[in-house]
């Protein structure tokens, strides 16, 4: 089973995008462990592990009928309504292109469509998303080049830059000068801070903000061991990844309509 290991806090980010939840994602990764202790025949080979892995688990969500979370009713709510908008599988295909990093061939065969179809979901995944809502962003980081790249891709897309923190005080300050409408943060900061301490001041003061983190060791914060976050992305980062967790956590927002 070494060979499954390395890819279970990967499979752990994906699920947690797709639910919006750490709680519910991590469910639906264990519940793949579990079917494949039930039935021995269902592990991958070493071969192509890492495409049966998560058309195991495309299996056991799409049989479940519960996409996400009912822990937070009112935001469950508004995403169920948002979802019976979205073209069926369009939002897995965007997330296993984007985030995950597979070919729409690889999509293809864990959503279970053929190639051409796999593709035309990730073109309609990405429009119906970029279109479900808009925002103003607040960018934590400490490096000036990313940051910038950050500013580009969140102004390209239709965002509004909140403002930009390259520390923890400083983060605190900008985001406290009213209140942004998703937080996309580094881990580590500048003067050694933390960017999780600077988002949880930001939450302390302003309740329930979609968080993104940005970290070169997502495996650190995917042990599923403590709270994490629901959305993650791994550095050096490609402005598709940005962009489609930007849309997820935005879709799971507790605000009907961003402007």
């Amino acid at each position: 089973m070494d060979h499954i290991a390395t890819h279970i806090p990967y499979l752990r980010r994906y699920a947690r995008a797709l639910t919006g939840s750490q709680p519910t994602g991590d469910a639906y990764a264990a519940a793949v462990l579990e079917a494949m202790i039930a039935d021995p025949d269902t592990i991958p080979d070493q071969k192509d592990t890492r495409v049966a892995l998560y058309r195991l688990f495309h299996a056991i969500w799409q049989s479940s009928g519960a996409p996400v979370s009912d822990a937070d009713r009112g935001a469950a709510a508004q995403a169920q309504k948002r979802l019976a908008k979205l073209t069926e599988n369009s939002r897995e295909a965007v997330l296993l292109n984007a985030l995950e990093d597979f070919s729409a061939e690889d999509v293809a065969r864990i959503i279970g469509v053929e190639p051409a179809e796999a593709e035309a979901l990730i073109r309609i995944g990405q429009t119906e998303l970029a279109k479900a809502a808009r925002g103003a962003v607040m960018i934590i980081e400490d490096e000036p080049i990313i940051s910038m790249d950050l500013e580009g891709i969140v102004s390209d897309a239709g965002h509004r830059v909140f403002g930009v923190a390259q520390t923890r005080d400083e983060a605190v300050e900008i985001g406290t000068d009213g209140r942004p409408d998703l937080i996309l943060a580094d881990i580590q900061l500048a003067d050694e801070s933390s960017g999780i301490d600077a988002v949880n001041d930001l939450l302390a003061a302003h309740g329930d903000v979609p968080v993104i983190f940005i970290t070169a060791f997502p495996e650190r914060l995917l042990t599923g061991e403590r709270p994490e976050p629901a959305f993650l992305i791994t550095k050096p980062f490609r402005a598709e990844q940005v962009l489609s967790a930007i849309s997820q956590a935005m879709f799971f927002s507790s605000t009907e309509t961003l402007t």
